[in-house]
């Protein structure tokens, strides 16, 4: 699992707003934060260090976060925020700019800038007991990893920007897909995904400045690479999937793809990733109580997987194990454990 979980409800109601201003406090650059909703206050987040990176998911009823030019002075961290935007509506004042935005949109902040992000369309309809949620998605990028020219990125802070597409929509896609597998994830794997974020986000802010010719070669094909493997995830399902259908998506040749797949990724081949990260994702199937039911051929066929001979073979391969041994295996471990810790 990676991230560490808050939850207002585990605080007792009274202590909940003031426990949240702490620890975004403590997340971000200081800031006065207020909400209408103080008396009785919610919030959740999951907190995500991906190296210098930090991802944290977070919902919580309107709340406003204002960073003054005295707290500038007096705190900071030399950061860039990005925020993607899930539910509601927010507002805000910033480098000069006023914007507002809704779901699946994307803003980016400077911490040596004062800023007032505040809810914006939030109110409850007068039938509605329940208050507005905000969901989204925070990303903490110490500005000298990014590599762009300040006085460019300064032209996207304080901006509403649209995620649906291009780099965009990877960037929000792979922040989103973060969230959901987090329990699934390794501590080990966090260097790796804070690469990819960063790759993917500095990608985006180049397309929405239209230039990426500002990125160094070196970064460039980092970025490709990354919107690669990317693609393969989202489509590992689909047996169809093969080099040169990916080379065609990405606008590429053949041989570019390959080249620069293994430039990134220490000589391992194109096919050689998407087999296996599908025995991956078929292995955790296999491993999984839940879907202890699923018949072999089917988790196979999940996975993109159309032939179970094929399937049986490359297993075997990676895990010296036939599929139905390791999956026996798996599950028989874990009945033990639960037996294990019953008897305790």
């Amino acid at each position: 699992m990676i991230g560490t979980v808050f939850r207002s409800e585990d605080v007792p109601s009274g202590d909940r707003f003031d426990h949240w201003r702490e620890m975004v406090g403590r997340m971000r650059s200081p800031s006065d934060i207020t909400s209408a909703h103080a008396a009785d206050f919610w919030a959740r987040s999951r907190v995500m260090e991906l190296g210098p990176m930090t991802v944290w998911p977070t919902s919580f009823l309107p709340t406003r976060y204002w960073r003054s030019p005295k707290m500038v002075r007096q705190s900071d961290p030399e950061l860039y925020h990005l925020t993607l935007l899930l539910e509601g509506g927010l507002a805000l004042d910033h480098a000069g700019r006023t914007d507002s935005f809704g779901p699946r949109d994307l803003h980016l902040t400077d911490s040596s800038l004062p800023y007032d992000l505040r809810p914006y369309g939030t109110r409850a309809a007068a039938d509605d007991p329940e208050p507005p949620v905000i969901k989204g998605v925070g990303v903490d990028i110490p500005k000298a990893l990014l590599p762009l020219a300040p006085h460019r990125v300064r032209e996207l802070l304080g901006r509403g920007l649209p995620g649906r597409e291009g780099f965009g929509a990877l960037l929000a896609d792979f922040l989103i897909s973060l969230e959901r597998q987090a329990d699934t994830l390794q501590p080990s794997d966090a260097p790796r995904l804070g690469a990819i974020v960063l790759d993917l986000l500095s990608a985006w802010c180049a397309q929405v400045l239209d230039a990426e010719a500002a990125l160094v070669p070196e970064s460039r094909q980092r970025v490709l690479a990354r919107s690669i493997q990317v693609f393969i995830q989202q489509n590992l399902h689909d047996p169809e999937l093969t080099p040169p259908v990916i080379a065609a998506a990405h606008h590429i040749s053949l041989s570019y793809l390959h080249r620069i797949f293994q430039q990134q990724t220490q000589g391992e081949t194109v096919a050689a990733w998407i087999r296996r990260r599908r025995l991956e994702g078929a292995a955790r199937d296999l491993a999984n109580p839940v879907a202890r039911a699923m018949p072999i051929h089917a988790v196979a066929a999940r996975w993109g997987i159309s032939r179970a001979s094929d399937f049986t073979r490359a297993f075997r391969a990676a895990y010296g194990l036939s599929p139905k041994e390791y999956r026996h295996q798996a599950l028989t471990g874990v009945q033990g454990e639960r037996n294990s810790a019953c008897a305790e």
